[in-house]
């Protein structure tokens, strides 16, 4: 119990540290983005339908959501305090992202030692690759929608690496600061989706539903809020959108 405390007690002290701005995750209030583009191909990425309409016409994306180093981005500079979201439109620790490019972001960011640094992948496997080369003011974090690779199979969400890989290598994450992202929500089983957060021992879990309409196969409203109450048992869970499901029959 004293774990879960001081674990909320810091994760608080975060939330009143930073002044948020209108992002992807509330305790964001910026976004820098160094490598750009994914080959995930989830159906459901608002990134690269983004990149892909409204942004074709900017430079980075006149090729489509392809993997990029953006050098220019490194003439940023970031402010004490601010909670600074990394390659929000790309995955940075994708198989194809080469090392040199990680390495330049990491020692970019080494500079700041004030400034919080989120990184998301979904391929969090990756990070074991650069361990000892992250500054202790990063959050390394994982999207994991589910517990299910057969539903993830059966409804072809993603090429990434099966929810259940990401799992094993969050868990298994020797790091102080880790931040998971359950969203799009899909549906799941809720006592073993609740042991591997409980495993992965995150600081932070976002929990929200698909904002686009995507028709994924979604829990119910009461599934979700029941996994909201059982995961705030043990870490801080920050809600996103919440609504009522689109639950799909099995096939």
């Amino acid at each position: 119990m004293e774990g879960y405390t001081l674990k909320i007690k810091t994760a608080n002290l975060l939330l009143n540290l930073i002044k948020p701005k209108d992002r992807m995750f509330s305790v964001i209030n910026r976004t820098w983005n160094p490598v750009t583009g994914c080959m995930h191909y989830c159906v459901y990425c608002w990134a690269r339908r983004l990149a892909e309409t409204r942004l074709r016409g900017v430079s980075r994306y006149r090729r489509g959501f392809v993997p990029r180093f953006n050098r220019w981005e490194f003439r940023v500079r970031f402010k004490s305090g601010e909670f600074v979201f990394v390659s929000d439109m790309g995955d940075l620790f994708g198989s194809w992202v080469p090392r040199e490019w990680v390495f330049r972001v990491l020692r970019y960011i080494a500079r700041y030692q004030k400034t919080h640094f989120l990184f998301l992948t979904k391929n969090p496997g990756r990070y074991y690759e650069f361990l000892e080369y992250f500054p202790s003011n990063c959050f390394l974090g994982a999207t994991i929608e589910t517990n299910r690779d057969d539903l993830y199979r059966e409804y072809k969400i993603s090429k990434a690496p099966l929810p259940s890989s990401r799992y094993r290598a969050m868990a298994g994450l020797d790091w102080d600061k880790k931040f998971i992202s359950i969203e799009p929500i899909l549906d799941f089983d809720i006592e073993e989706f609740v042991g591997w957060i409980k495993e992965i021992d995150p600081l932070i879990v976002y929990v929200g539903y698909d904002n686009y309409n995507n028709k994924l196969p979604e829990p119910s409203l009461s599934k979700t809020l029941e996994l909201i109450e059982k995961l705030e048992e043990h870490t801080l869970v920050l809600r996103k959108t919440i609504r009522e499901g689109r639950v799909i029959e099995e096939r």
